[in-house]
């Protein structure tokens, strides 16, 4: 699968510590850290994520780490954002997925150069319109609105798979809800001081079923929404 962006703005190429070479080596740590499926390490290697990071921050894009991007929020370590999507992907071929929390809005485009259809939330306006002037950059066809996400797109469900990118002390029953039979959920949960990666997935019948993978930490999941 090669990912989709229809636009290759003249900065999304790179130079020196963003440069195709610096994006390569990001991809073997990934690799080397346990990421096998291709097709989310190529979607790694292809999305410019200089372009989602401040241009003070542009020379760090391509390390493993989380990087500040304003409001208290980040934009995620790149071994989270590849473990989420493989975890997703795994077993299944979904076609509409929810994420909750854009942010900066890497994670989406990085689900949409998949051919996912994305459909994203986000309860901090300033961050929602940078996010999608950089989505449109890249001509990535991305839904978003500016919500609470805890109460997820209810509209537009139920979805093959959802994302949470900020953590509750629990998986929200209305973000379930939205969710498809034979669908994938993946969130973290806990608090401040212990974070868990956590992966739901609901059979035919609407029973779930819920697999701890790997300790994080990321932002709280918070109600409401600014402008």
């Amino acid at each position: 699968m090669t990912p989709r962006l229809r636009v290759q703005p003249a900065d999304a190429a790179g130079s020196g510590m963003t440069s195709q070479r610096v994006r390569d080596r990001l991809v073997q740590r990934l690799r080397e850290a346990g990421i096998v499926d291709e097709n989310v390490l190529n979607a790694i290697r292809t999305v410019p994520r200089h372009l989602f990071v401040d241009e003070a921050l542009a020379t760090r894009a391509y390390e493993d780490t989380a990087l500040p991007i304003g409001h208290s929020q980040t934009i995620s370590q790149p071994w989270v954002v590849a473990r989420m999507t493989e975890v997703l992907l795994a077993g299944r071929a979904p076609r509409t997925v929810l994420e909750v929390g854009t942010g900066s809005g890497y994670q989406a485009a990085i689900l949409a150069s998949l051919g996912l259809d994305v459909y994203t939330v986000e309860r901090i306006g300033d961050l929602l319109r940078l996010a999608r002037k950089r989505l449109r950059l890249l001509g990535l066809n991305v839904r978003s609105k500016h919500d609470d996400g805890r109460v997820g797109w209810p509209e537009h469900g139920p979805y093959d798979a959802i994302m949470v990118t900020a953590a509750a002390p629990a998986l929200v029953h209305d973000l379930i809800d939205q969710l498809a039979p034979g669908g994938c959920l993946v969130a973290p949960v806990g608090g401040a001081s212990s974070q868990a990666l956590v992966q739901l997935t609901k059979d035919a019948d609407g029973h779930v079923q819920q697999t701890t993978l790997a300790p994080v930490m990321f932002v709280p999941l918070l109600s409401g929404t600014l402008d």
